[in-house]
């Protein structure tokens, strides 16, 4: 199993899909794996792709250091990965906070992102949540219940199979993951560095609750050049495992449309 590692000499794993000339790397939130994409990957036609998707610090087979949960360093660990793994030139996929992380490395490296999709992404600035919510999220480390009504939440059309699975992965998430996770993403932060993303940008919008089409069309969109918003009626804020079919059309067609281009 490819492992890269970071600045901080943590060990980020990840895997390979695929072996074809164009490179895709995907990026996942807070509070599961890189396992968060397998649904979508069974989905996808591979002709032509090698997808690179990471585990980032603190979940699945990557190293569970005691620190380093920011946006940034999260990023750094994403590009060790890219340096890693070769990739010269890449479309970036992120989810959740995977999209804030997407957008920093889109920013941090333009030269080198061809295109950038972020699904049912938190926004440069961070989003406040209700109180409840926050003792919700930030506690929930280690807790099943507390993640299984996170997820009751947060999903409008998961399956049970995809629910177990879901919490199975998020079990792998240690603690300190979850914390300074939660306080990256929420606190956002980096809004000023969107002005150097150079590529097209698909933004993916759902019936997502915490994040509807007009927040993400304001938060996400607006700041972004060559940014357009696209809207999946029906799955809330986990489109990739809630309708992994159409999330894969989605993400063929535009890497068919990057080609025609």
């Amino acid at each position: 199993m490819p492992t890269a590692v970071s600045n901080d000499q943590t060990s980020i794993h990840y895997r390979v899909v695929g072996d074809g000339p164009r490179d895709v790397l995907l990026v996942h939130g807070w509070m599961v794996s890189g396992a968060v994409y397998d649904d979508v990957v069974e989905k996808m036609d591979l002709s032509g792709l090698r997808l690179v998707i990471p585990d980032l610090r603190g979940t699945g087979s990557s190293a569970k250091p005691e620190g380093g949960y920011t946006l940034e360093q999260y990023a750094r660990d994403v590009l060790a990965v890219v340096e890693h793994a070769g990739l010269k030139r890449f479309t970036l996929v992120g989810h959740s906070m995977g999209g804030q992380i997407a957008q920093w490395v889109a920013a941090e490296v333009p030269s080198q992102v061809e295109g950038l999709v972020v699904l049912c992404t938190v926004p440069a600035a961070g989003m406040a949540l209700p109180p409840e919510a926050v003792g919700l999220f930030r506690t929930s480390a280690g807790d099943r219940q507390k993640q299984e009504a996170i997820l009751g939440m947060a999903c409008k059309q998961l399956p049970e199979a995809s629910l177990a699975r879901l919490l199975d992965d998020a079990a792998g998430v240690s603690r300190e993951a979850i914390e300074g996770g939660f306080d990256a993403w929420t606190g956002g932060g980096f809004e000023a560095k969107l002005a150097s993303i150079t590529a097209p940008t698909l933004v993916v919008a759902t019936d997502d609750p915490f994040l509807p089409p007009p927040f993400l069309r304001e938060k996400v969109v607006k700041p972004i050049r060559n940014a357009r918003l696209t809207y999946l009626p029906g799955p809330g804020h986990y489109p990739q495992v809630e309708r992994p079919t159409e999330t894969a059309a989605l993400l063929t067609a535009f890497l068919a449309g990057q080609e025609r281009a």
